[in-house]
């Protein structure tokens, strides 16, 4: 008997499955994924890597680590390498090699770093491999004096040893001298410690060898087909703020560490040199500017010097990730395009670029065989991410062959509604995009709630597969709402001039497209204009405020992680830069009105919305007190407001936070929606 399907939970985010970073064995008879799994007991995630046959069959589960990545095939296929943190939680991450040959062998370490190490590379010949390892100025200078290795220690030693370190870390913080922005990234602050190239051998008694030695982080080094250099990117100059926006790509000889510097374009920021496999060509991402709004370009040089050809400038669209063809005869790379990431290639020499594979899904990661074949990860408006596969000359919009089901006992057992599509025109004329989901248990004739969701960036890009939304999205329809969301101006996927169309103008130039969507949803007359609700986070929580301390029309709001006054955002972000930009290019003592035009706080005491504010303490992209200022100044001006504060976690909350926050905060949000949006009779506090 076929079980009743239910309406998704909060609680089932702990059981949804993510598969991420596919990489084909140079046979091109498997794939290697990390295979991401929520831990509610551990309050974390499990990342294993599996090996997928190309062909079809049982996935095969290669590591046990729980805390693995990366993983890189040897060029021999024989072994992979990959990133990994075992042993209790103050480990670093390490460089791990594992035969593949015989599944189920012993992984070995190959680096002991004491800050970690990350970012893999096989050489050519599969006898050398060179990662990042972090490091400040006074552990490189000790490095290469040859300071002495420890003794054997027996565990009391070692734990001494251990404590000793710890509080040693603990204490270099006391206090802490800022010198340059950013001082702080993600959750933590920066230690003086800067990311170098190394190079090891995989025999035990092969010590690592350090090319590098300079402040500043480098990009994940590629080795040069001959194997004697290695390409990265960095900074210049050493003393910029905000180092991301001034990289250079660079050429580092594996046995000297002799830097050449090959791009040197003082209004582009160059990142992710990648080699062709014949030598000739180096691609890279460049971001012109650098200013926001601006689209990246994929990007190459000869490698033996000459002219920059930008190879998506007549696209016109974003691109996202890219890998070499085996034969160095093109690009393979996906694109941010009208609500989709479809995969194009496009000649090194230039020209258009071909549509490889397209459809209604969201491309997470890729890869290339040698025969031209794709494997990706991909999520689907009825599906969470899972293992693709598209044989070389396949259909470009079918032919692609599903090689995981690492979430169907989910899908068995819980009810998903589709997505629709909702095209509309703003009152200029402009065409926007979006989509919507009806509820779970919708009636033709009834009236609905609405949860309208805005996204961040500004210049993100919603799809209807969007992988970080799915089971929010659900969740909302499954408690009876009609869910809402669309690309409006300032939207990455349509253009140059459509993603620059809010710099200057935040809430200006996007509010009219929302507010269309939202007219145009109302007309079909499933919505209950009565009850709607707003949410969004970090732009989409600066659009929350905006929208509700402008208009009165939504009955509840929830703004997350949110700007909110542009000149507490200017001073405290470990972006200051974004600000300056994303106002027109403008500095807050060249034009202190316009900053505090394009706050919300400037138009929060015209707030009658019941507003929930969620924030996170160690948000240091959108540092906690925005959330802190606007709950004063609706709370001081009586108005309905709620603030909701969760520690430990930072911007990526929502996307890869602890688990047991991304329940709360859900639970939260459809609560606060329910409370105002709902009838008496149809609310309901379960999670």
């Amino acid at each position: 008997m076929t079980q009743e399907k239910r309406p998704i939970t909060a609680d089932d985010l702990y059981k949804i499955v993510y598969v991420e970073e596919p990489r084909i064995s140079p046979d091109g008879r498997w794939v290697a994924y990390v295979h991401v799994a929520p831990d509610k007991l551990e309050n974390g995630y499990r990342r294993n890597i599996w090996l997928a046959p190309a062909s079809g069959g049982e996935p095969v589960q290669l590591t046990r680590g729980g805390k693995d990545s990366s993983p890189r095939w040897s060029p021999d296929g024989t072994m992979l390498a990959f990133v990994s943190k075992r042993g209790d939680e103050d480990a670093k991450p390490q460089i791990y090699a594992i035969p593949v040959t015989a599944p189920g062998g012993e992984a070995r370490a190959l680096t002991e770093a004491p800050g970690g190490a990350s970012a893999p590379a096989w050489s050519p010949d599969g006898k050398r491999i060179a990662y990042l390892a972090k490091l400040n100025a006074a552990e490189r200078v000790a490095e290469d004096a040859g300071a002495p290795e420890a003794p054997p220690a027996d565990k009391f030693e070692a734990d001494q040893r251990k404590a000793r370190k710890k509080h040693d870390d603990e204490q270099y913080f006391d206090p802490l001298v800022v010198e340059r922005i950013p001082y702080r990234e993600g959750t933590t602050y920066r230690d003086g410690r800067f990311a170098q190239i190394y190079v090891t051998g995989l025999g035990e008694e092969e010590k690592p060898h350090r090319l590098t030695d300079i402040d500043a982080d480098h990009d994940a080094p590629r080795w040069t087909p001959d194997g004697k250099c290695l390409l990265t990117a960095r900074v210049a100059d050493l003393d910029v703020d905000e180092p991301w926006r001034w990289t250079r790509l660079y050429r580092i000889d594996a046995a000297s560490g002799e830097a050449v510097q090959l791009t040197g374009d003082i209004e582009s920021a160059d990142h992710g040199p990648v080699p062709s496999p014949d030598g000739k060509w180096i691609a890279y991402e460049r971001l012109p500017g650098p200013k926001s709004g601006n689209l990246s370009r994929l990007s190459v040089i000869p490698a033996a010097g000459g002219a920059r050809v930008d190879l998506t400038a007549a696209l016109d669209r974003t691109p996202i990730a890219f890998e070499w063809a085996h034969d160095g005869s093109a690009l393979f790379f996906v694109a941010n395009v009208d609500g989709v990431t479809p995969v194009y290639t496009v000649a090194p020499a230039g020209g258009d670029a071909a549509l490889k594979l397209t459809g209604t899904i969201e491309i997470q990661g890729f890869d290339v065989s040698a025969g031209g074949d794709l494997a990706f990860a991909a999520s689907t408006p009825l599906r969470p991410p899972e293992l693709f596969w598209q044989p070389a000359g396949a259909p470009v919009d079918q032919g692609a062959a599903r090689l995981t089901a690492v979430n169907a006992a989910l899908l068995e057992e819980v009810i998903v509604r589709p997505t629709h599509d909702l095209a509309f025109t703003a009152p200029d004329g402009q065409q926007v995009q979006g989509w919507y989901i009806l509820p779970v248990g919708y009636e033709e004739g009834k009236q609905y709630p609405l949860a309208f969701n805005v996204h961040g960036g500004p210049h993100a890009m919603w799809s209807a597969a969007a992988r970080s939304m799915w089971h929010e999205w659900q969740f909302h329809a499954a408690r009876g709402y009609v869910v809402f969301y669309c690309n409006p101006r300032g939207s990455d996927g349509y253009g140059e001039a459509f993603r620059r169309a809010c710099v200057g103008a935040w809430g200006d130039a996007d509010l009219p497209d929302l507010m269309a969507g939202i007219d145009a949803l109302l007309a079909k007359g499933f919505v209950d204009a009565t009850r709607m609700a707003i949410t969004g986070g970090s732009y989409g929580g600066f659009m929350t405020a905006w929208v509700i301390g402008h208009t009165d029309r939504f009955a509840a709001a929830v703004s997350q992680r949110g700007v909110y006054n542009m000149f507490s955002m200017f001073g405290t972000t470990d972006i200051p830069i974004f600000n300056a930009d994303e106002l027109g290019d403008i500095q807050p003592w060249d034009d202190p009105e316009k900053y505090w035009q394009y706050s919300p706080l400037a138009y929060a005491h015209e707030i009658t919305t019941p507003l929930l504010i969620i924030h996170s303490a160690n948000d240091f992209r959108v540092p906690v007190s925005e959330g802190e200022q606007l709950f004063a100044f609706v709370r001081r001006n009586g108005g309905t407001v709620k603030l909701v504060r969760y520690p430990r976690d930072g911007h990526e909350l929502s996307r890869s936070g602890e688990p047991k926050h991304r329940v709360s905060r859900l639970t939260e949000m459809v609560n606060w929606f329910d409370k105002y949006c709902m009838p008496e009779d149809n609310k309901d506090s379960e999670s």
